[in-house]
């Protein structure tokens, strides 16, 4: 069958067999939101990150949300127009100084002044002496209750996903808008985000960010929901951090001689056929746990040595990887495959990577580095084009439904 090309003579991208974007922010530019009924990729995964865009991303599911109905259906070219959005919920690391543990400060809803700046000294490093600064800040919102509104929203939305979270070593606190800034806002984007702001000289404290985190990944675990995972600087600390939450659950991995057990226990069999399909399955297997079941290290780069942590046969959870153009720093040699990202690529198994484009705006832009990063995976995986465009639905759908079927 004669592939079908572009004007520029390329083969054009098979959209028909469903793309799915792993990761992205379109509520971060609340207008686009509206172009997403006429975009060519058939389920964006829409992720939060702070206090400013939970509910925005649950109105954005209330709106575009795949169902129930829609996950069940077994025809890889169903799709509608008006489905096409999987919500995730999540504090990301970069906002993670504007939370507070309810235990430190007597239960307290809301803090003090005083108690703001001892919270803040106590998670920004170097520590600031700053009053005025740390109380420019924005207010800090205590743990308890956005877990209560997260668990609230998954319990809502039975496809949702918990994300953005993660660790970041590399990222500093914003300055806070001043009064004569004001007028330089971009009003069409969501606020909370950095939005040009200078940097300060101040970083979370990696003990912070792992609290924050390991709270997340605890109820992705109690909800049985995947999770969308940041890492920069970090991939060290991810790893342990989230190898923490299965520790005393790792899967059995048969010795040789376990193996050579089994195989001659099989042999010596004999009668008919066993036609039994085993037992039944244990009700509690899919039940709460202290892991997330399915992990997706988003826009990944690590090396490719740290992929095999994860993928080891011991590790209880599915871990996917997924890549972009946005933000994946690629070879810029077309014929390249040395290059870190390449080399972590290969490395990932072929039913584990998925594609994102992280983009904060919906419509033919995040179409287009959609399709640039299906079409670099594609190339160095060594997959035809259709073939790469099955494989990453597949995958996307047993990252996010735990199971290939749609």
């Amino acid at each position: 069958m004669a592939q079908h090309e572009d004007e520029q003579g390329a083969q054009r991208l098979p959209w028909h067999l469903g793309v799915f974007d792993a990761h992205c922010h379109p509520t971060d530019v609340l207008a686009s939101m509206q172009a997403i009924p006429g975009m060519k990729a058939r389920v964006l995964t829409v992720m939060a990150t702070r206090e400013q865009d939970q509910e925005l991303v649950a109105n954005a599911a209330r709106q575009f949300g795949v169902n129930e109905n829609d996950a069940k259906s077994a025809n890889e070219s169903d799709g509608s127009k008006d489905h096409k959005l999987i919500p995730a919920f999540g504090w990301h690391p970069w906002f993670s100084h504007q939370m507070f543990d309810e235990g430190e400060y007597v239960g307290s809803a809301s803090l003090s002044n005083d108690q703001k700046v001892s919270h803040y000294q106590s998670v920004l490093t170097p520590k600031s002496d700053d009053r005025d600064f740390l109380l420019s800040l924005p207010a800090p919102q205590p743990f308890g209750h956005y877990l209560a509104q997260t668990k609230a929203y998954l319990t809502e939305f039975p496809l949702g996903l918990v994300g953005e979270v993660g660790l970041d070593r590399s990222f500093r606190i914003p300055e806070s808008w001043l009064p004569d800034q004001s007028h330089e806002r971009d009003s069409a984007l969501t606020p909370g985000g950095r939005e040009g702001r200078q940097l300060s000289q101040y970083r979370v404290s990696m003990e912070h960010q792992r609290k924050v985190l390991q709270a997340q990944l605890r109820l992705a675990g109690e909800m049985q929901r995947a999770v969308s995972l940041h890492g920069v600087a970090a991939h060290g600390a991810v790893h342990d951090t989230v190898a923490e939450t299965w520790k005393g659950h790792e899967a059995h991995v048969p010795s040789k001689r376990e193996r050579k057990r089994e195989e001659a226990a099989a042999k010596a069999q004999s009668g008919p056929p066993d036609t039994d399909e085993g037992p039944c399955p244990d009700p509690a297997a899919s039940g709460p746990k202290p892991y997330p079941p399915r992990i997706c290290l988003h826009s990944y780069s690590g090396p490719a040595e740290t992929v095999k942590l994860y993928t080891a046969p011991h590790v209880p959870c599915e871990v996917f990887f997924s890549f972009s153009t946005t933000i994946n720093a690629w070879s810029d040699a077309a014929d390249d495959k040395s290059g870190k990202v390449e080399t972590a690529v290969r490395a990932v198994p072929d039913d584990r990577i998925l594609v994102e484009s992280d983009l904060h705006t919906a419509g033919d832009r995040m179409d287009g580095y959609l399709e640039a990063g299906v079409r670099k995976i594609c190339e160095v995986k060594g997959w035809e084009l259709e073939d790469g465009v099955r494989r990453l639905g597949r995958n996307w759908k047993r990252f996010v439904f735990g199971r290939d079927g749609w």
